[in-house]
């Protein structure tokens, strides 16, 4: 079956060739030009992933991404214009999965879309018990304590490759080719910016973190608390 997505831009041109190109694909395309109209096409669709313009004529695209997040895991790939460090960790903070800068090769963006989806598919792996956290990686559920936490597609691939890596020290470049790929080994800011969410999600006091631990200058492990 065709993947739903949904593309998000103000500029005629480049949806035009984002429509054709990802069509061309096998995808089933919808698109969208403004913020408005983004949410109404996503709400009514319920696309499997978004391809978003950060600059919309009525809102920022990370609003979108933000409100999109209170009731989708689809992942998110931000379009953009704007090269600057803090957009790019803005859009993954707001619940964005991946960054492109504009002007972007085809080929790129979909080998990203694909890899995105890949994440998002369903493990049919067993569950995994850490302490008080509960992970199913075939549901791709998380519970803390019995407690379900919500999770985005790649801050549920973090936690997938940390659990299954129990009280082993990942390196960042290790933890980045894992879940982002090998273009990501050294965009450490991605993983810095994803550990902090899933901290603030799964720690009872995330400045004192008890399940994901941080090894100065080398990377992270995950281990039940002592």
């Amino acid at each position: 079956m065709e993947a739903r997505v949904l593309i998000v831009d103000d500029e005629p041109q480049i949806l035009r060739a984002l429509q054709t190109n990802l069509r061309g694909a096998g995808y089933d395309v919808t698109t969208a030009a403004t913020a408005k109209e983004a949410l109404a096409a996503a709400a009514v669709g319920n696309p499997e992933a978004v391809i978003l313009d950060l600059v919309l004529p009525d809102g920022r695209g990370t609003d979108v991404a933000r409100e999109l997040r209170r009731w989708s895991s689809a992942p998110i790939i931000v379009l953009s214009a704007v090269g600057d460090e803090h957009e790019k960790v803005a859009a993954l903070d707001a619940g964005a999965d991946d960054y492109v800068t504009k002007p972007f090769g085809m080929d790129e963006l979909l080998a990203r879309l694909r890899a995105a989806l890949r994440r998002a598919a369903p493990s049919t792996e067993p569950v995994l018990r850490i302490g008080d956290l509960t992970i199913d990686l075939e549901k791709r559920s998380v519970a803390v304590d019995g407690h379900d936490v919500a999770l985005t597609p790649n801050e549920f691939e973090l936690l997938r490759y940390l659990a299954q890596n129990e009280g082993k020290l990942l390196t960042h470049r290790a933890i980045l080719r894992e879940v982002w790929g090998h273009a990501y080994e050294r965009e450490s800011h991605y993983l810095h910016v994803y550990v902090s969410q899933l901290r603030r999600k799964i720690e009872a006091d995330p400045a004192r973190p008890r399940y994901i631990l941080t090894e100065p200058g080398a990377g992270y492990r995950l281990r039940a608390p002592s």
